[in-house]
């Protein structure tokens, strides 16, 4: 089934992009929850119309990603957790660990936008990576350090 994108969507596409999904995924999903509507030919037409708008939006946000990206580039997250004697967490750190110690620093991120290719589960410094907005990719330094045993 052909559908138009009301708005972007990380995995999917861009708004206004008209892309084909399951029949199931489109009714039961992108169309009650106002993501998408059908590709019929008035829709399309329809579309044609606001296409010129929907380009301005994206260029000004994608701008705005651009000023935010270059503002979070090379930020440094400094987190404490509990650590064995070889440096190995007894958890892990997860996005949402990342994502307050950025908020303590003023950068507000959303946790599902914060890319970690694996689990951070040792002490040291790790480079990972923020989609701010489709293909604007910031990328920040965490560094974890054990947590002081208290005595």
């Amino acid at each position: 089934m052909e559908i138009i994108l009301r708005q972007d969507m990380d995995e999917i596409g861009l708004e206004g992009d008209i892309i084909k999904v399951s029949n199931g995924y489109a009714r039961n999903y992108l169309i009650p929850k106002g993501f998408a509507f059908e590709a019929t030919p008035q829709n399309i037409k329809s579309l044609d119309l606001r296409r010129k708008k929907i380009e301005i939006r994206k260029l000004k946000a994608k701008g705005e990603a651009e000023k935010y990206r270059e503002e979070m580039d090379g930020t440094v997250v400094n987190l404490t957790q509990k650590a064995g004697d070889e440096g190995k967490l007894y958890g892990s750190v997860t996005n949402m660990d990342i994502a307050g110690g950025l908020e303590s620093q003023g950068i507000v991120v959303d946790r599902r936008k914060i890319v970690l290719d694996k689990p951070i589960k040792s002490v040291g410094e790790f480079d990972v990576s923020v989609k701010i907005y489709p293909g604007v990719v910031a990328s920040i330094k965490v560094v974890v350090s054990p947590e002081e045993p208290v005595q």
